[in-house]
């Protein structure tokens, strides 16, 4: 590259591969994403009281969350297995969306980044499943990571508008 840093998962001929992380050392890794899902106020009325047309969404969306977090690295070829120690999943609604938190906890050589990101999308796409009966223009946005910390890379966060 331009400044001088290597791609870690493209070997020498060009070719992806996994990276060997087998030298790094093992430290508590957590990471928080987040996803929004905008819909109507209606919606929203149905969503927290538990009344949408397939039933309780919140708590189908969290399961949904926690197990796409177990299974990141069959979705992202190039992602590590990882012992997940802890994945919490929380929703913020608010009168015209609900803000999906994930975190993803482990004790490991890489960090969890990917795992929060997959169960916020999940959460989020499961959240969709569950309203589009009554909204199809429901939309799912601002998908990031919130903070991280652990590794060589130490802590990182951001502002995220309330």
């Amino acid at each position: 590259m331009a400044d001088g840093t290597e791609l870690t998962h493209v070997g020498a001929d060009g070719s992806a591969r996994m990276v060997d992380v087998s030298a790094k050392a093992v430290t508590q890794r957590i990471a928080t994403a987040q996803a929004v899902l905008s819909t109507t106020p209606e919606v929203m009325r149905l969503l927290v009281a538990g009344e949408l047309p397939k039933g309780e969404a919140l708590a189908v969306a969290r399961v949904a969350g926690i197990l796409g977090a177990k299974q990141t690295s069959s979705l992202i070829p190039l992602c590590h297995p990882l012992p997940i120690s802890s994945a919490k999943v929380d929703f913020e609604p608010a009168e015209s969306s609900v803000r999906i938190v994930a975190t993803v906890k482990t004790t490991g050589v890489t960090g969890v980044e990917m795992e929060a990101l997959t169960a916020a999308s999940v959460a989020a796409l499961t959240l969709y499943d569950m309203i589009k009966a009554v909204d199809r223009g429901a939309v799912i946005g601002e998908l990031l990571v919130v903070a991280k910390s652990g590794g060589a890379s130490g802590e990182w966060s951001r502002e995220v508008p309330a």
